[in-house]
């Protein structure tokens, strides 16, 4: 998922998270470097080892090279099965794992087998959808997510979960693209699954087998595999999810995930990668594995635009520039980054999820001031500031929803002489919670251009549903309360109800008949 998916959700959370959480606790911490910090193994544990410290987080895994030289590949803390993380853990890398297939691809092109200007459906005759103008999508669209295709017209993580990429995209057939091909940009991870299917294809092999003789064994990524779901992972990409400063281990739901998001790695083989990347497609050990070219193409989007290939560059202007990605699930978050001006490549993962997380986004800035030669600051992820706010909010909603019931005789009596769909519009108001948590998911998607299930949402920002649905409970109760009270006091004032209201002894009769 891209940097900007994140700025999205932020802006949703408005100013009010982060507005009052200063006094909760210090923004930044710096970690102890020396007076002149050096991009070394020294400097890099030591602000990694600051960073765990502070936001507690339980374990990531860091690779950084500089040319053809890794700096420093190594693990902290531990996995959520407790076992120590080295620079051999093999973890997840969600995202990052679409360079690579965008790299079997350029392999194929080099030895003349597919074109990236010809339709995909040229090479992949299964390939088709409800809309005919996929027929146009070519290879370098899908690399470059301009082929139309987008979560708006098929919400892939919201649907069942495919088993093979052969039913992945078979599972395309009744969609329809969003917009005309190259016409715009939407981050969409089915488009990784066509190409990996065209990379079966074309190549007459299982997309695994291609990306590791082809791509990882060349490299000498020896402990690197793509697995077709999350279920395949090491310990079935079971991680932790944060909320409210506590974290909470959780095991990932299956996705499918070839092509998109299926690689499984070490940091040692994340250096090797970098090398490549930075070193115009030469492996660490001197061996050509793509063209110059191909690496150049990979890292170039199109004109007006920021992805190219599972890379996005830094906005124009932004110092030092970068080529980097975002990777992540549910229980993990990875990025990796390409400082071109200084040949250094950092790779970080972390096993936190997505947004409740995101500490490999974080510490990858601390690590880039320390290549540039700065004290890297000790920042801490965004929902550890909000959820204190969030916190506070679900308190408070708990509070007046209490309240609304405590008082909901008082507030009918007040409302006793006025028209009951004047009383039915000032309860309306209180709806608001209740509409707000039944389209929780549907905003949070607009935000960030991804559609996803409320038990999604939970994993990745558990505090943000808990507010949402406290303040929801509360609103029912509040209408409830009110709506009885309302109907009660109402029912009172119809003739020969009121004592049964209000507990006072009925007047006997007179006249000449009362004593019978």
């Amino acid at each position: 998922m891209p940097i900007r998916s994140h700025r999205r959700l932020i802006h949703l959370a408005i100013a009010l998270l982060i507005a009052s959480t200063a006094w909760w606790r210090p923004a930044t911490a710096h970690a102890t470097t020396p007076s002149h910090p050096t991009l070394n193994a020294a400097s890099i544990d030591a602000y990694v080892n600051a960073y765990m410290e502070r936001t507690d987080l339980p374990g990531a895994v860091v690779a950084v090279t500089r040319g053809d030289k890794v700096v420093h590949a190594a693990g902290y803390g531990h996995t959520a099965a407790g076992k120590a993380m080295t620079a051999r853990t093999p973890v997840p890398v969600a995202s990052l794992s679409k360079s690579m297939t965008a790299l079997a691809v350029m392999r194929l092109v080099e030895e003349g087998r597919v074109d990236l200007d010809q339709p995909a459906h040229r090479y992949l005759p299964e390939f088709t959808m409800a809309d005919r103008r996929a027929e146009k999508i070519t290879v370098r669209q899908l690399l470059n997510q301009t082929s139309g295709m987008a979560d708006s017209a098929y919400p892939d993580l919201a649907r069942p979960q495919a088993h093979t990429l052969t039913e992945a995209v078979a599972d395309m057939r009744g969609a329809r693209l969003a917009a005309e091909p190259g016409t715009e940009w939407n981050y969409h991870n089915p488009n990784y699954f066509v190409a990996a299917r065209l990379v079966e294809v074309v190549s007459g092999r299982p997309f695994a087998d291609y990306l590791a003789t082809q791509v990882f064994r060349p490299l000498g990524m020896t402990h690197t595999e793509s697995v077709d779901t999350t279920d395949e992972m090491p310990d079935h990409a079971r991680g932790y999810v944060r909320a409210y400063g506590m974290l909470f281990p959780r095991s990932h739901p299956r996705w499918f995930a070839a092509g998109g998001h299926g690689v499984v790695t070490t940091a040692d083989d994340l250096s090797r990668w970098l090398i490549a990347q930075n070193n115009q497609g030469v492996s660490a050990a001197g061996r050509r594995v793509v063209s110059a070219r191909s690496i150049d193409i990979m890292h170039t989007p199109p004109k007006g635009r920021e992805y190219a290939m599972g890379w996005s560059l830094s906005p124009s202007g932004e110092k030092p520039r970068q080529i980097r990605h975002t990777g992540e699930l549910l229980t993990h978050n990875a990025i990796q980054t390409l400082l071109p001006d200084s040949r250094t490549g950092i790779a970080i993962v972390a096993n936190t999820g997505m947004i409740s997380g995101d500490d490999a986004a974080v510490m990858l800035d601390g690590l880039v001031d320390l290549a540039r030669g700065k004290s890297p600051a000790v920042r801490t992820p965004f929902t550890m500031k909000a959820d204190y706010v969030l916190a506070a909010l679900t308190l408070l909603a708990i509070a007046l929803g209490v309240l609304g019931a405590v008082r909901a005789r008082r507030w009918a009596r007040r409302t006793a002489g006025r028209p009951l769909w004047r009383v039915v519009l000032r309860m309306l108001p209180c709806a608001v919670p209740i509409v707000l948590f039944a389209q929780l998911t549907d905003m949070v998607g607009l935000f960030m251009n991804r559609e996803g299930t409320l038990a999604q949402l939970l994993y990745i920002w558990p505090a943000l549903v808990i507010w949402s649905a406290a303040a929801a409970l509360a609103s029912t109760v509040a209408i409830a309360a009110r709506s009885l009270a309302v109907f009660r006091a109402r029912r009172a004032r119809v003739p020969g109800r009121g004592a049964a209201f209000t507990g006072e002894r009925p007047a006997l009769p007179r006249g000449p008949l009362a004593g019978l």
